[in-house]
């Protein structure tokens, strides 16, 4: 007997009712090509778009904060450095020479300068005059603090030919000027000026906006002196105060002094001296041979007697005129 093998051949179809193209879909081809770069295009601009908002939104927060602070700490110490409407600190030159600055205001009615405002020494700024003998000549600028705190504060020559002494340089920075306190600075002409008009502006270091001005008008003396009195300079003066109010001369005579730093107890004597001129001979020659100039300058009383508690000058404005008879050589 012969058997025949007959293949049956089963498909799939057989076990599931699902169709097979159903069940097994055929893949387009472009899905393979295309949708992962799109995809990730996709998540790159949402990521880029997130990045920038959150860069935003942190400048602007950071902005805030920084106005936020500024007002919370920087209005508190504008409202340190004002008084009466005006910055607690004030500048001046020596020299008897100075006015209402822009003639914003006006001297007391009865020129008693000890019986102005308490607080400030000057109603307003200043202008001044510098009359010079020459390159090289010098002069002393004052500071003042009449507030309550601590000051540092940049000082600034507007204009050229005019120097700070201590920096060699047209600024100066003051380090934690005290309340109450007075600093000296002495100013160097590096010019031989005709005529010309500079500014000393000394602005608080961390509230810019807050400055006060000296304006200073520089001309040249009727004769040049080669030798220019500095700080430290051992000189001979002839010397007469007065009480500026009153009139009243309080005392003369001659002193052996060096220039800027004072053994008097009147601290503005010695910066006073500063910016006398005197020939080559320096005095030692004969007695008839007289070189020295002479200048008058205008003490404060924090300057003056101001220290001295309880003096019957403490608080005088003290008129010197001081005339350099002769100066020592250097060693």
């Amino acid at each position: 007997m012969k058997y025949a093998i007959t293949s049956i051949i089963v498909t799939r179809s057989w076990i599931s009712d699902t169709p097979d193209e159903v069940e097994h879909p055929p893949i387009p081809l472009g899905l393979n090509e295309m949708t992962v770069p799109r995809l990730t295009i996709i998540l790159s601009i949402s990521t880029l778009f997130l990045l920038i908002s959150s860069s935003v939104w942190l400048a602007l927060s950071a902005f805030s904060f920084l106005e936020d602070l500024e007002e919370t700490f920087g209005s508190n110490e504008i409202e340190l450095l004002e008084m009466e409407g005006r910055w607690v600190w004030e500048v001046d030159l020596l020299f008897d020479t100075c006015m209402p600055r822009d003639g914003l205001w006006s001297w007391p009615s009865n020129l008693n300068l000890s019986d102005q405002d308490d607080v400030f020494l000057y109603p307003g700024e200043l202008e001044c005059d510098w009359e010079h003998q020459g390159q090289g000549d010098r002069a002393s600028v004052v500071v003042y603090n009449r507030g309550d705190t601590d000051l540092d504060l940049l000082l600034e020559i507007n204009g050229e030919g005019v120097i700070f002494m201590e920096s060699g340089e047209n600024n100066l920075i003051i380090n934690q000027l005290g309340s109450n306190e007075s600093e000296f600075l002495e100013i160097l002409l590096q010019e031989d000026i005709d005529d010309r008009g500079i500014s000393i502006i000394a602005s608080h270091t961390s509230v810019m906006q807050a400055e006060v001005r000296l304006d200073v008008q520089i001309f040249r003396g009727s004769q040049e002196r080669d030798v220019h009195i500095s700080d430290s300079d051992s000189v001979e003066v002839e010397y007469t105060v007065w009480n500026a109010d009153t009139g009243e001369e309080l005392d003369s005579g001659t002193w052996i002094e060096s220039a800027g730093e004072s053994m008097w107890s009147i601290e503005g004597f010695g910066w006073s001296i500063i910016g006398l001129d005197i020939d080559n001979d320096r005095g030692s020659g004969m007695p008839v041979i007289d070189t020295g100039t002479s200048h008058i300058t205008l003490l404060p009383p924090p300057i003056g007697y101001g220290n001295s508690e309880g003096h019957e000058l403490q608080h005088a404005w003290l008129r010197f005129e001081l005339k350099l008879e002769r100066a020592l050589a250097a060693d």
